[in-house]
């Protein structure tokens, strides 16, 4: 199973400069992070240097030299590629009813090597509803983190913390507004993660 090397466990991640990522959406990608460090013995840290990052961020569209060009509006609406790339990519012509948190955490389950689930309540399921906001890891999720990192001294066993200051007001505003960069899907499609 592809995972981080134990010598790389404090993580950085930074934003692609050409994108203008607004505080919001920084804020959301963090609390996402965060869902996932509060499990397993890893952290997260945003950092400004895109070129010397364990983990890129990056909106683009079409074809954006990965060899996985996006498909427009209701489409693919993100991927991420497995340790130790570190690359995780969505589709800036996304638009109208997919949660921004949700999409991140799933994706960031991929950036830390867990594939899909067949377990719909878990965020690693490959699909997700219009209007939907999945954020809590599910017992599958959690079982699989720790499989691959082992677990965070902090964490209980079963279920995981939520994310003070940040649930209440970017993540829920972004519900309901464009994100910053423009990704939400047409609602009335079932939206696939890759």
């Amino acid at each position: 199973m592809p995972r981080w090397p134990a010598s790389r466990r404090n993580l950085t991640y930074a934003f692609f400069p050409g994108n203008q990522v607004s505080r919001e959406v920084k804020s959301v990608f963090a609390a996402a992070f965060h869902r996932w460090s509060a499990v397993a013995p890893l952290t997260f840290t945003e950092t400004e240097d895109y070129s010397n990052t364990d983990i890129r961020v990056g909106f683009f569209g079409g074809d954006h030299g990965d060899g996985d060009a996006f498909d427009g509006v209701s489409g693919t609406l993100a991927h991420a590629l497995e340790p130790p790339s570190g690359r995780l990519h969505l589709d800036e012509a996304e638009k109208a009813a997919v949660d921004l948190e949700s999409v991140a955490v799933h994706e960031i389950g991929h950036l830390l090597g867990l594939g899909h689930s067949s377990d719909e309540s878990a965020i690693m399921f490959p699909s997700i509803g219009p209007g939907t906001r999945k954020v809590e890891l599910a017992q599958d999720d959690i079982d699989g983190l720790l499989q691959l990192y082992g677990s965070n001294p902090d964490f209980n066993g079963t279920s995981t913390p939520s994310v003070q200051g940040r649930d209440s007001s970017a993540a829920r505003n972004l519900q309901e507004r464009r994100w910053g960069v423009s990704f939400l899907l047409a609602v009335g499609f079932i939206l696939l993660f890759e």
